[in-house]
């Protein structure tokens, strides 16, 4: 433990254990996840932990100012728990030595996969209720030698999940994604009967366990104006309709195909809960819309709200909703908000599967 603090232990142990994988060292994880368990009220949620290293960890509250400690453990079962005082799980993979803020790195990337490896690990073998990632940047984690379109890839394949889905979250603005990382060609290739209704169930399933007992999930078209009977395209018909009837015969209320271009303000106006979108951008436009605010006077980003969760795991993993914007990393003026949403939903979504 460093010298910053001596922590006063608020440990609970009827709370979840939440484990949080820093991100990749060079970016602005390990200072948000320092910002984020500076906060009692997170304590009096979950009992933290941070995957990653302790001597970067270190690091990220030297440069942010924050009066915390940092506390190095070999296992979960050692960490403390304690407010003011930082466990980390330090998987000492990078020497602080090899740390190069805003750089893509092969051994940043690959200590950043090898954080977000043991999180799902300990995750998997029921150390931990859930877990947190922080972001973690694609070129480096393929030059480390991972080859993974993101965080989704990497859990689906060392969970060995064949259904998922990605959903983003800014309040109460969601949307549950058919596809996410591929080209538009093979986006479209993707809407299929089957896919669209896997994630309809997949989201009412990840509704139910945040307490909504009777989801309302809209079901976004693939082309303008749903095809306009075939006029634009065929799959509306063909594929989504069809879905949407098989998930209300199995009694969930979904609705659609319900055109794209009013369906995210019925949404956000209230008639739904989650919109299923049929594509990566369809979906993150308008959620990253709601949860980002960025001032070009200033050059900063007001907000950064919003979190992202994926579905049909046999674990739970929320994330931050954005990048790991190296243009600021290191000088300690990232904003926390929407780590700090991510380990709260994380705790609620842990706390909805015991009890179910």
């Amino acid at each position: 433990m460093n010298e910053c603090g001596k922590g006063v232990r608020l440990e609970n142990k009827s709370l979840p254990i939440i484990g949080i994988s820093m991100g990749d060292p060079a970016g602005i994880g390990p200072e948000i996840c320092a910002k984020a368990l500076a906060l009692d009220e997170i304590y009096g949620i979950c009992r933290p932990i941070v995957v990653g290293d302790a001597g970067v960890m270190e690091d990220a509250v030297r440069f942010s100012g924050l009066k915390l400690a940092t506390a190095a453990r070999q296992k979960v079962a050692e960490a403390q728990f304690a407010l003011g005082a930082v466990d980390v799980l330090d998987l000492a993979n990078l020497p602080l030595s090899q740390l190069r803020h805003k750089q893509v790195t092969a051994a940043q990337g690959r200590a950043s996969f090898e954080y977000v490896a043991k999180v799902i690990e300990l995750a998997m073998a029921g150390e931990i209720a859930a877990t947190v990632t922080g972001p973690i940047n694609k070129a480096a984690i393929n030059a480390g030698g991972f080859h993974y379109a993101g965080h989704t890839e990497i859990y689906a394949e060392l969970t060995g999940t064949r259904d998922y889905s990605m959903m983003l979250a800014e309040g109460r603005f969601r949307v549950a994604h058919v596809s996410t990382h591929v080209s538009l060609k093979t986006a479209c290739e993707r809407v299929t009967k089957e896919r669209v209704l896997t994630v309809i169930r997949l989201a009412d399933e990840a509704l139910r366990r945040m307490g909504i007992d009777s989801p309302r999930i809209a079901v976004a078209g693939l082309n303008p104006h749903c095809g306009e009977g075939g006029l634009f395209g065929e799959e509306d018909d063909r594929e989504i309709a069809p879905a949407v009837a098989a998930a209300r015969a199995d009694g969930i209320r979904a609705e659609g195909p319900l055109p794209a271009d009013t369906v995210f303000s019925k949404m956000r106006g209230g008639m739904y809960d989650l919109v299923v979108v049929m594509y990566h951008d369809q979906g993150h436009i308008p959620t990253k819309l709601m949860g980002f605010q960025y001032d070009d006077a200033t050059g900063t980003w007001g907000q950064m709200a919003g979190v992202n969760v994926t579905l049909g795991l046999p674990i739970i993993r929320v994330s931050v909703d954005h990048g790991t914007a190296f243009g600021k990393a290191g000088e300690g003026r990232a904003t926390p908000q929407s780590m700090i949403e991510a380990i709260k939903l994380a705790a609620r979504l842990a706390a909805g599967r015991k009890k179910g």
